[in-house]
């Protein structure tokens, strides 16, 4: 299923640079963080604020189910002091870059080794994926649900999980990082509590997403029950009539208001699911990733968040 990883990597030591900004040479001999997705992007500023050199792998406004690295982003993974990871098939080209470098000095963090990860979930009427088998000729095996830092509980578990790990990597700064981390955390268990009012408050306990559903994690912190066009980790974009049709008949049968579309995706299933059954077309971020406008303005996983606090409210409430 996964794509062959082409990468000239004998050609990677003449690569200085790559799609993301990288961190200026300042003279200062500061900790080289590279993480590869945006939650763990933000998070890790957010505790190391300017003590590190941060990089973020997956260019702003790609989708990271089909980032493929070039020799430049092999480069940056190793020239890094800590790298944070998600793991996972979603990373499926990370292994294949650590074994092509010299990794021993090299911190890696996985997130998905830090909380409690749940196999993918096919519920009624969801798209069942068009499977090809894998490279390596296995087209059986388990897969689980790689959007972990959609529920705020597991946001705090990786904070903490990034917070010990820079200060046993750079424990001069330790105090820095701990100080950081308590402020944030604070702010990630508000945002938790703010999904707990809005669950224990809810008029109906269903979501419609008409795209994929990267929410699992979500959906079971609070209680939620839903339905989607594809799981998560789908690579599939095109359901059939019969999939869009059942999403409308849900949304007309159980009185739904909203129906939930994904950032960087089309709209289009979900708009034609609120053209057919007068539903409010509403953005659930996943914060997979962000547009690369959101991404030079600062935009942070708190702002995305209390907006998706926001309208799961009008889905559920109204």
């Amino acid at each position: 299923m996964y794509l062959c990883l082409a990468i000239p990597l004998a050609a990677v030591s003449l690569w200085g640079c790559s799609r993301n900004n990288r961190p200026s040479n300042t003279g200062e001999s500061k900790l080289k963080v590279v993480t590869t997705l945006f939650p763990y992007y933000d998070f890790t500023r957010q505790v190391a604020g300017d003590k590190v050199e941060l990089t973020m792998v997956v260019p702003a406004g790609m989708d990271s189910h089909s980032f493929e690295p070039t020799p430049a982003d092999v480069q940056v993974i190793r020239d890094a002091d800590v790298l944070i990871c998600n793991g996972g098939a979603l990373e499926h080209w990370l292994s294949q870059v650590l074994s092509a470098v010299d990794s021993d000095s090299m911190t890696v963090l996985t997130g998905m080794d830090q909380v409690n990860a749940v196999q993918e979930e096919l519920v009624e009427g969801m798209e069942e994926e068009k499977h090809q088998e894998d490279d390596d000729g296995h087209g059986d095996h388990i897969e689980y649900d790689e959007h972990i830092w959609t529920s705020p509980v597991n946001a705090m578990i990786l904070v903490e999980s990034i917070r010990d790990t820079l200060s046993e990597k750079d424990p001069e700064n330790r105090s820095y990082y701990e100080e950081r981390a308590k402020s944030y955390l604070e702010k990630l268990k508000k945002l938790d509590d703010e999904f707990r009012k809005v669950a224990e408050n809810k008029k109906r306990d269903m979501i419609v997403v008409g795209d994929k559903f990267p929410f699992r994690y979500l959906a079971d912190e609070y209680g939620l029950s839903y339905r989607a066009a594809f799981s998560g980790c789908s690579t599939d974009t095109e359901p059939s009539a019969r999939t869009i049709a059942y999403l409308i008949d849900k949304m007309r049968l159980e009185q739904i208001p909203v129906v939930y579309y994904l950032e960087l995706s089309s709209h289009r299933v979900s708009e034609i699911i609120a053209e057919e059954t007068g539903a409010e077309p509403l953005l659930l971020h996943s914060c997979h990733n962000v547009s690369r406008r959101e991404f030079d303005s600062g935009v942070t996983y708190l702002d995305l968040m209390e907006q998706n606090v926001i309208n799961l409210k009008r889905g559920l409430d109204e």
